[in-house]
């Protein structure tokens, strides 16, 4: 979602938000960049002869807010050529890339009628600004718009459908995984199984949900539920009541992927991931994905995150280092870092997104950071995977922190050969599929549900 004064900028640059936690405020500097880009594409538009707001959700849209990152913060943080901002062949040369992309953390909402999404509609119809009629009916964040935002619109090859605390169920998620495989072939979506493991019946249904659902991972959330009172139920995945007996569960079943949300939690703490090192260390056998990787948001002249130090180790990200790096756990471990919602938060923060990447790279190792973005709460993601390639960290931060260089060799782990080494795809038989994949299938499937043809998932 997006609120109103942030219309005539690319996503990055835009006010939005999930069911998850409210709108960002705009820094001093957030606005200084949004009129240069505003400047930069009435000026494209003036020698295209098109509107400004037309190019905004393409890829010169793109390069105009990364160019503008860049001069704002002084440094070359995105390799954006001047001409991709002013051209459309020149933006798809500089955004082009080989890689295979799999984001393992995406969302929509159910077709239910009585759940959370009344309430969610309401918000994103209030903050919707006027000209952005593509998020018409995206108010229901429903299969269709899913499929839209996530194939359509982003070049995901593989796509992990995952659920909130209670967004989606477990039927649906593999349900919708179902349908996909009936039109598209196996493998393009793959879903999770949330289990509140806060609630013993739940542990006692995982092997059920594991025959029913074929679950690639299972999702939980430490903090519990956010309720009018604030976060409610937490539990941590290292003490001995909940988390021991759910990963111990997880063990014998033989569905040995944990993904636990991570940050992005009102700094509740049971939201921290202090629990992570010794769950893995306890659960060697088991790959623990930690979504978000514990990011929690800055206020808007607050710097944010700079580099791992003693200091600062109870901060953000720094606190899924420490929990690692004191149970001795470093390099190829199994634990692993995502990047939903977290790098969205971070583009426009470039020197923080420096720190962010550098210090996870560093402390967890170049195989250990995965992609994701939380669609499709910001629509289509393609302007984030576009802004990802680009990424760099500059040489003077580098040499004075110890960060590696950004190759294309680790954007390529990062965007796809990571996760599916421990999602278990075959990154090549994806690759191929994607590659010859018209969409007609997603076409299908969305005019489909648009026409009522499919109905709400049971």
């Amino acid at each position: 979602m997006i609120t109103p004064g942030s219309e005539a900028t690319p996503v990055f640059l835009q006010r939005r938000c999930t069911d998850e936690y409210a709108p960002r405020g705009y820094s001093a500097a957030d606005r200084r960049v949004i009129a240069h880009t505003s400047a930069v594409l009435e000026d494209a538009g003036d020698r295209r002869n098109v509107l400004a707001t037309r190019l905004i959700p393409g890829r010169s849209g793109t390069a105009a807010g990364l160019r503008s990152l860049n001069e704002e913060w002084g440094a070359t943080f995105f390799d954006v050529p001047v001409e991709a901002a002013l051209d459309d062949e020149a933006a798809a040369e500089t955004f082009s890339g080989a890689e295979t992309v799999i984001d393992v953390q995406t969302h929509f909402l159910a077709d239910r009628g009585v759940d959370s999404s009344p309430a969610i509609d309401e918000l994103y119809r209030t903050y919707m600004p006027r000209w952005w009629h593509e998020m018409d009916d995206l108010l229901r964040r429903d299969l269709a718009e899913y499929v839209t935002n996530v194939f359509l619109e982003t070049e995901n090859a593989v796509a992990v459908l995952t659920s909130g605390p209670d967004t989606l169920t477990n039927v649906e998620m593999a349900n919708a995984r179902r349908l996909v495989d009936e039109m598209a072939g196996p493998g393009r979506l793959l879903n999770h199984a949330v289990v509140h493991a806060e609630r013993p019946e739940e542990i006692e249904q995982m092997a059920s949900w594991k025959a029913e659902f074929d679950p690639v991972g299972w999702k939980v959330y430490t903090p519990g539920r956010l309720g009018p009172d604030g976060w409610q139920d937490g539990w941590m995945l290292d003490d001995e009541e909940h988390g021991f007996p759910f990963l111990q569960r997880a063990r014998e079943l033989d569905v040995k992927l944990v993904c636990a949300h991570k940050g992005i939690s009102l700094l509740v703490d049971n939201g921290s991931p202090r629990d992570i090192g010794p769950a893995a260390r306890a659960f060697p056998d088991l790959n623990f994905v930690i979504y978000h990787s514990g990011y929690e948001f800055a206020e808007p002249e607050d710097p944010g995150e700079g580099p791992y130090r003693d200091e600062t180790a109870h901060l953000g990200v720094n606190r899924l280092l420490r929990s690692v790096e004191e149970v001795g756990l470093g390099h190829c471990s199994n634990v692993y870092a995502e990047l939903g919602t977290t790098w969205f938060a971070m583009i426009r923060r470039p020197v923080e997104a420096a720190h962010v990447l550098g210090k996870l790279i560093s402390l967890l190792g170049e195989d250990n950071v995965i992609w994701g973005t939380d669609s499709i709460w910001y629509g289509g993601a393609q302007p984030l995977v576009d802004a990802f390639r680009t990424f760099q960290i500059p040489d003077d931060m580098c040499e004075k922190y110890g960060y590696a260089p950004l190759t294309d060799r680790v954007r390529a782990k990062i965007l796809g050969l990571n996760a599916a080494r421990i999602y278990g795809i075959d990154v090549q038989a994806a690759a191929r599929a994607a590659a010859k994949d018209d969409l007609a299938w997603a076409r299908d499937l969305v005019a489909q549900h648009r026409r009522g043809e499919i109905g709400g998932l049971p």
